[in-house]
């Protein structure tokens, strides 16, 4: 394929990820640019992961509207290899099997599910936005016969893995602000072009008076809110070019700080702004497992790292402890969560929290209802 092609796909996903779409409609527009740029078998496979855990909330397949019961339990409980944690953890942050499996995939559990359903090669992708963290994981495979997936088409999929981050975490988040299911969710704006306020979701009053210099009773907006506006609004001037990510991160009235996303809203004849406003750090993994499991600061902060797959060396020197206090730690978290292993803990984690939000989140995908990034808290079980 020429360079001007995968350009243009590029271009083209890029300014999707600034529309402020649903974020099963932004995965769907993203599918035919994704398929010119790199061509593969069948369908891209989407994932959303939990930042904080790096385990899966969601999935986005065309084919395949339902993962497969055993999908999980290679992913989170079998010896494997290339698993979307895996991926995500590296530096690189994306690979092949053939690459990791030094060409030989064939003998691994990985290759034979892929293989059943048509799939011989597969490319993972972590959907890291530009401040590094992890929201999602995109799978592309090619059938038996089919050149390798070369370092052209890995490059250009890197390049295009901020956008595609970029792109989910706004979704979730205008999805989490029309259709909240907690207090403390994120609150929407859309502004016109001349600043007018076209509409607000109903938690957005708590967050515009926290903001500082606003005077939301009086109908005046917080210049924060209005800077962001103004640096989004730069893509629906540039309509075939991707838009500039506006993100600002404000100091509330309340000592909080909280973050501001501007998307553009591209359509024929008007210049339009979505605002999201939402806490600086919405994971929900460190009250789920304190509720849940009664686990300690301490006991949190390990958990995290072991779901995320770092080994005891890693959590030692990340926590500035010893590998034997990293051990006792592990001890006590086994001892309040029921499991012998990490393996199990990370099972009974997903299992417990998150595979009942990724099948929850299969459903709302086809009712056409918003996606959730989070694991479902301990108070829906």
């Amino acid at each position: 394929m020429g360079t001007d092609a995968r350009q243009r796909a590029a271009v083209k996903i890029a300014c999707l990820a600034g529309q402020g779409l649903d974020l099963a409609s932004f995965w769907r527009e993203c599918t035919d640019p994704l398929a010119t740029a790199v061509p593969h078998y069948w369908n891209p496979c989407f994932f959303t992961l939990d930042p904080a855990s790096l385990l899966a909330t969601s999935h986005f397949d065309e084919g395949i509207p339902e993962l497969p019961p055993d999908w999980a339990q290679r992913e989170y409980c079998d010896d494997d290899v290339h698993k979307l944690a895996d991926v995500a953890r590296s530096e690189r942050g994306i690979s092949t099997l053939h690459e990791v499996t030094g060409g030989d995939p064939t003998h691994t559990p990985r290759w034979k599910a892929n293989i059943a359903y048509g799939g011989d090669q597969e490319m993972i992708a972590a959907l890291r936005t530009r401040d590094g963290e992890v929201w999602g994981a995109l799978s592309l495979y090619r059938e038996p016969g089919q050149p390798f997936f070369d370092q052209d088409e890995l490059a250009l999929v890197k390049n295009l893995a901020p956008h595609l981050a970029e792109g989910a975490r706004r979704a979730l988040l205008v999805g989490e602000a029309t259709d909240p299911d907690r207090a403390d969710g994120p609150g929407l704006v859309i502004l016109t072009g001349d600043w007018h306020v076209e509409s607000t979701t109903a938690g957005l009053d708590r967050w515009l008076a926290d903001l500082p210099d606003g005077n939301w009773e009086a109908g005046q907006l917080p210049t924060s809110i209005v800077a962001v506006a103004g640096r989004a609004l730069r893509t629906a001037a540039r309509p075939g070019e991707p838009g500039e990510v506006a993100v600002s991160r404000v100091l509330s009235r309340s000592g909080t700080w909280i973050v501001l996303h501007g998307a553009a809203l591209v359509s024929q004849n008007t210049r339009r702004v979505a605002v999201i406003v939402e806490p600086a750090h919405p994971a929900r993994i460190s009250s789920l497992l304190m509720s849940a499991y009664g686990m300690t600061e301490r006991e949190k902060d390990l958990t995290r790292l072991v779901l995320q797959g770092n080994s005891t060396t890693e959590i030692a020197q990340r926590l500035v402890i010893s590998p034997h206090t990293v051990q006792e730690h592990l001890k006590n978290v086994f001892g309040k969560t029921g499991v012998r292993s990490r393996r199990d803990l990370v099972g009974k984690v997903f299992f417990s929290h998150y595979e009942p939000r990724l099948r929850d989140n299969e459903r709302r995908t086809l009712r056409g209802e918003p996606i959730r990034g989070e694991p479902v808290p301990t108070s829906h079980q």
